[in-house]
Formats: C-alpha cells, sequence, structure tokens
C-alpha cells in the first residue's frame, strides 16, 4: 500500500511533470533523463520511477504520472535510505545477507535471459498464428451438466443412490447431505465443465452418464464420495480470439521457458554429489526417489 506524500518530495517531484506539461507549453526540454531526488547525495532519476511503475499491477500502471510519481518517489526515498543504513552499519558485509544478494542478482540475471530469448518469439501476431492453427474452426469440446452430492463414506453415498432411485429429489438430498458448501447451497449444482477441469475419477464417471441417469455406484475421488446426476451434454463453442488469447500467450511463454531452459542446460558442464557432498557412484542418484503413484 503507498502512502500519501509528503511536502518535501512533492516538491520535487515536481519536476517530473516538465515532460508532460512544461515542454509541451513551449519552454525548454527537459534533461532525457533527469534527476528528481538525491539521498546522501544519491541520485534518483526519472528512469528509476519508469523502472518502479513497470513492476506495478497494470491498474495502478494507469494512474496519470502526476499522481503516480510522487508516490513512488517516497517509496524510491525509503527504500534508498534504508539501503544506505544497512550499509553505514555494516549488513553488507553479513554473509547471510551476501548470499541473498547474490541469490537476487541471480533471478535478475535469469529473468534477464528469459525475456531476451523468449519475449521476442511471444508477439501479437505470433499468439493470432497460433489460434488460428489450434483452436480456430475447430469443433467445439464436449462439456457436460452435472449435480453431485459429497459425502464423507460410501456406504453414506450408496444409500444416497438408493433415495434417488425410490424418487427422492435429488437437490434436496444434496441440500441436506452434501458436504461441498458451493454444490449444496446450488442443490449440488455444478453447472457445465469440460473434462479436463475435473479431477479424473470424478470426470470419467461423469462423461460416461446419460442426461437424467444417477451413478450406478459411488465415485471414489480426493475429496470423499460422489453420487453424481447428469443434466445435460453439449458441445461448446471455440473460445474467440480475444478470450483465448491470455491462455494461448502464457503458454507460449512456459513452452518457450521450458526450451531455454533445456537449452541452457544442455550447453552447462553440470555434476551432481550426493546430498552430503560426496561422489555419487554409479547407482547413486542427487535426486529423492519419485513419490509412489496410484496404478
Amino acid at each position: 500500500m503507498f502512502r500519501p506524500a509528503t511536502a518535501g518530495p512533492l516538491f520535487v517531484a515536481a519536476m517530473l511533470f516538465l515532460p508532460f506539461s512544461g515542454w509541451a507549453q513551449g519552454t525548454v526540454p527537459p534533461p532525457s533523463d533527469p534527476v528528481v531526488a538525491k539521498v546522501d547525495g544519491q541520485a534518483i532519476h526519472l528512469s528509476d520511477l519508469k523502472d518502479a511503475a513497470q513492476g506495478l499491477p497494470e491498474t495502478m500502471r494507469d494512474m496519470p504520472p502526476q499522481t503516480l510519481y510522487p508516490m513512488l518517489l517516497d517509496q524510491l526515498i525509503d527504500g534508498r535510505a534504508l539501503v544506505n543504513e544497512a550499509r553505514k552499519t555494516g549488513l553488507d558485509k553479513d554473509p547471510s545477507v551476501q548470499r541473498q544478494v547474490v541469490a537476487a542478482e541471480d533471478r535478475a540475471l535469469q529473468t534477464a535471459v528469459l525475456s531476451k530469448k523468449v519475449g521476442p518469439s511471444v508477439t501479437d501476431e505470433a499468439v493470432h498464428a497460433r489460434y488460428e492453427k489450434e483452436i480456430a474452426g475447430k469443433p467445439g469440446e464436449e462439456e457436460v451438466h452435472a449435480k453431485h452430492i459429497l459425502v464423507d463414506s460410501e456406504a453414506e453415498a450408496k444409500k444416497i443412490i438408493g433415495q434417488v432411485k425410490g424418487g427422492a429429489d435429488f437437490g434436496a438430498l444434496a441440500r441436506q447431505y452434501s458436504k461441498d458448501p458451493a454444490g449444496a447451497q446450488q442443490g449440488g449444482d455444478l453447472g457445465f465443465f469440460k473434462k479436463s477441469e475435473m479431477v479424473p475419477e470424478f470426470a470419467d464417471a461423469a462423461f460416461s452418464l446419460q442426461p437424467g441417469q444417477v451413478s450406478q455406484q459411488p465415485v471414489h475421488s480426493q475429496f470423499g464420495w460422489h453420487v453424481i446426476l447428469l443434466v445435460e451434454r453439449r458441445k461448446a463453442d471455440p473460445p474467440t480470439y480475444d478470450q483465448a488469447r491470455d491462455q494461448l500467450r502464457q503458454k507460449m511463454i512456459q513452452e518457450g521457458v521450458q526450451q531455454a531452459v533445456a537449452k541452457a542446460r544442455a550447453a552447462a558442464n553440470v555434476e551432481k554429489f550426493n546430498l552430503d557432498g560426496s561422489q555419487l557412484r554409479a547407482t547413486d542418484s542427487a535426486e529423492p526417489p519419485p513419490a509412489p503413484t496410484k496404478q
């Protein structure tokens, strides 16, 4: 949270507005990167404020510079003062702090190299081409509309299935028994969903049913025991470009990062050791064994 700028920083920050107001009124153009404050003689430039602004959420970046920059300036002054205080007390020589500084530098370099290698390839044109190739004109994915009742035991689920077969109202039973708060409030109604949006056990059972059919046996998942009623099936329209753009962009960034990391690792000389630092034997592994999986 930003605190209001004080009178001092507001006065200094007035220099920031020259590029946005004074120059437009015909005055002498400001320096390309003016000094907007000094802390113990160390300069804070306009470019420092612009860099800080880039790290903010988009809603804040859209604020007028006359509003945003004075607040950012105060934050940078506070931060610089804290850094100077840390140096005066010798914290910059503390081994644990030095390790954190090195780690921060490593993270910055990792981000920089990934931005350089991945960023230029994820353009609006590339994202749109990916949409045309993978989504546009393709048939929509199947969705189902289902209701469910979630309980703790198989016996309780079987009892509920018997009540549904006997003519009991599914929604009323969901409100009475289901331990899924959101589902219970809606009579167990989950709305429409795609198969990939649910845990596999539940999705497989739901998509195997026909409209109006209730699961004949309780369905077990990591959440408990489900009784499922299928309401409706449909083919969803493929998403528009605007709907799919952000997800596609993120997917392309993730793919680019994975490729860049794999390429960098392949080019590096990597040696692994046991966790105690001893040499690996041919049958050893420096990585923990994988967790057991359910067959």
